[in-house]
């Protein structure tokens, strides 16, 4: 697969960058980076250190002239794009892409919410690609594999929506809550999810545990939709480099018992060698710089209530390495394919 990424610049987008280097796939053949940018011209590692020596490819300012001369209709070799951008800037060029036959991978939320009214009020822009949101598919690797798989448009869910639906799913789509029941999500993730431009909000000396967007924040219909449940979702920020925990709250329907809700959980992940049924409460540390989901549950039959948590690294799990996932599942790889140590590297 011959790929480009939008967006090299930003934390995701230099996190996609590294994964994709060591695919023996997938093969970068241009790095791009908004049109006004300062980054342009530059190399891949001269603005990410970490990656020196690695790679060298050249940052190129995007354009709508860069895109006539670089994607000619009838004459490209590109199979796929990455979008690690604006929300707007993938719901104004994802179709462009579609016509000229590249799939799109995008990182962003241009296309995670299937109803467009919804866009002005959670990402202020009127969605104009309505054809586009239509074939969207949103791109949970471990639930949503065989639609990614024939998709041209994949929305790859964002941070707290992966956790909060890997602990919420197994419950949900078995019917054992209690329906219309209250359910609480409540999150913490380090500064990194608000992106790499500096901000006062998200200075270390500025940052204490705080939650924020209560009641408004855009990654709530994102859960509910997906969830196919109504959630209250209560964010927080906190003052470390990256790392994401939610911990979930639901009723459960009279008579379910633990053993229901341990079998639900074994069922949905026991082939997926990424999400890890973990014997304790998790720990951002565990997982921090790799792909793993670690889900821990409690039940209390007494109150018919279960709590779930749920620890990703927000910058993999969350969108990079999540994004593999689906590449690897239009490639009819297994979707872990990459991301993992092999055998003979251990």
């Amino acid at each position: 697969m011959n790929v480009i990424v939008i967006g090299a610049s930003g934390y995701v987008g230099a996190e996609l960058i590294g994964l994709l280097i060591q695919h023996d796939k997938i093969s970068i053949q241009h790095l791009l980076v908004s049109e006004n940018s300062d980054a342009s011209g530059k190399t891949f590692a001269e603005l990410h250190a970490r990656w020196q020596g690695l790679c060298t490819l050249p940052l190129q300012a995007f354009s709508a002239q860069w895109f006539e001369q670089q994607i000619n209709i009838d004459n490209h070799d590109i199979d796929a794009v990455f979008f690690a951008t604006p929300h707007d800037f993938s719901a104004q060029w994802a179709q462009a892409f579609i016509d000229a036959d590249i799939k799109v991978f995008d990182l962003s939320g241009g296309f995670r919410l299937k109803d467009a009214e919804q866009y002005p009020i959670h990402y202020g822009f009127e969605h104009q690609s309505l054809e586009a949101l239509q074939l969207a598919q949103y791109g949970l690797a471990e639930w949503q594999a065989n639609e990614i798989a024939s998709s041209d448009l994949i929305a790859v869910p964002g941070c707290y929506p992966t956790a909060s639906l890997l602990a919420l799913k197994p419950i949900t789509t078995n019917n054992l809550h209690v329906e219309n029941s209250l359910i609480v999500v409540n999150g913490i993730s380090g500064v990194s999810g608000a992106g790499r431009k500096a901000s006062l909000a998200t200075s270390f000396y500025e940052v204490s545990l705080t939650p924020y967007n209560i009641l408004q924040h855009r990654h709530q219909p994102e859960i509910s939709q997906e969830a196919n449940a109504e959630v209250i979702f209560n964010p927080h920020l906190a003052p470390y480099k990256r790392g994401l925990l939610v911990t979930i709250t639901l009723q459960l329907k009279a008579g379910v018992s633990a053993e229901q809700v341990d079998a639900a959980f074994t069922q949905a992940y026991q082939n997926k060698p990424l999400v890890r049924l973990v014997t304790a409460w998790p720990k951002i540390d565990n997982v921090a710089y790799t792909p793993f989901a670690d889900l821990h549950w409690q039940v209390d039959e007494n109150k018919q209530v279960v709590v779930v948590s749920c620890a990703i690294d927000n910058l993999l799990k969350g969108a990079a390495s999540q994004a593999i996932q689906c590449a690897n599942i239009c490639l009819d790889l297994p979707s872990q394919y990459s991301l993992l140590p092999t055998a003979s590297t251990l």
